[in-house]
């Protein structure tokens, strides 16, 4: 597999990861402060339907499934970019690959909040506390590692087989 090809692969499913696992903590987050589990996802979509997103509650299409989308692209966004700057095998023990992950997580709450312009900012920060907002972006560095840990790990050998060097016997 090329770097290119794994940097592809990897920014999919890790984004697909985090993207899922900070969804579902942004849901739960968001039913437990404002009582509704779309609010925080519908204050996503902001970008496009601007301060009226953050006063919507019920699930819709319009709110909702932009909200998630949105999310989902930045979410595979910030995992392409942890492949493209990592080794190859830098993520093979599951230490480096958490590492690895939190450390990109804390780099997009950075950008987020400090660089990026309000209008852009997530928008989930308008619907829930900064706990809430730190048990995201943990959840979504964890799946940015698992990601990275899945496609970094040496292949391992099939139970009952021994590896081989890459040389037939001679015989």
């Amino acid at each position: 597999m090329t770097k290119m090809q794994r940097v592809a692969l990897e920014g999919l499913i890790g984004g697909a990861l985090s993207s899922v696992l900070s969804a579902l903590l942004l849901c739960a987050a968001s039913r437990r402060q404002t009582g509704s589990p779309y609010a925080a996802i519908n204050a996503i979509s902001h970008w496009l339907w601007k301060d009226r997103a953050f006063h919507r509650n019920a699930p819709s299409l319009r709110y909702t499934g932009t909200g998630y989308l949105i999310h989902h692209l930045a979410s595979t966004f910030w995992a392409t970019g942890h492949a493209a700057v990592r080794p190859p095998h830098g993520a093979a023990d599951a230490r480096a690959a958490m590492a690895g992950g939190l450390t990109t997580s804390a780099l997009a709450c950075f950008v987020d909040y400090r660089l990026t312009p309000y209008r852009l900012q997530p928008g989930f920060e308008q619907r829930l506390s900064r706990p809430a907002l730190a048990g995201v972006y943990l959840a979504f560095g964890v799946g940015i590692a698992v990601g990275a840990w899945l496609l970094s790990s040496p292949p391992r050998p099939i139970r009952g087989t021994r590896p081989t060097s890459g040389r037939e016997p001679k015989g």
